[in-house]
């Protein structure tokens, strides 16, 4: 059985001091090396993902005429109106500077017009990324996740594999969470459970 390692989101602005940052992201920041370490050394597969927006993109509030951290309607497709982050080209795009280099790359929520939480699909499914392909190319058959945030890049990232057939462990201590509301993390991780995610440590890797 051929594993994958998916590190989701770990950039500039999700991190302490970024536009839409993510309470303590630095703290996963040597777990995830560690377990980038761990899948290297075992000639595992490694995949990051990108937020890579347009300037334009309408789920930034400004450019939708929302209020940060409010719920509205995206493409009939409720939406969270989020500050302007991870726009393309920028500091805040990039990966957070202890992060170790990862090869492969897959960049998301590139159309203006849609969101795009899971590193598979855009919120509305409409178009994918190439993650799905790259995988199957690779015969990957079992994933493990982590990285930010846990209630949303992550959670949808973990139930889209699920929907597609992976095996799925979610990593955890490698994971921080947005939580607009206090549970959203919490609430994440079970979702993902429920729908057959295994919930694992770093330490249970070997």
């Amino acid at each position: 059985m051929l594993k994958a390692l998916i590190v989701v989101d770990v950039q500039n602005d999700f991190c302490e001091g970024g536009a839409l940052a993510v309470k303590d992201a630095h703290e996963i920041i040597p777990i995830v090396n560690k377990v980038i370490d761990f899948f290297n050394k075992n000639q595992y597969f490694v995949v990051a993902t990108k937020d890579w927006h347009p300037a334009n993109h309408k789920s930034f509030a400004k450019n939708s005429n929302g209020t940060i951290g409010e719920i509205g309607i995206l493409n009939n497709l409720p939406q969270v109106w989020w500050p302007e982050h991870c726009v393309e080209n920028t500091y805040g795009s990039n990966f957070h500077p202890n992060l170790k280099e990862i090869k492969h790359i897959i960049y998301k929520g590139t159309n203006f017009e849609i969101d795009s939480y899971s590193g598979f699909f855009d919120n509305g499914k409409l178009k994918s990324t190439e993650l799905l392909s790259l995988l199957e190319n690779n015969q990957i058959s079992e994933i493990f996740v982590l990285g930010l945030a846990t209630d949303y890049c992550v959670k949808h990232t973990v139930l889209d594999a699920l929907d597609l057939g992976f095996k799925v462990n979610v990593i955890e201590d490698g994971c921080k969470g947005v939580n607009l509301s206090f549970n959203d993390s919490n609430n994440a991780l079970k979702e993902m459970k429920e729908k057959g995610a295994k919930i694992i440590k770093s330490d249970d890797l070997n």
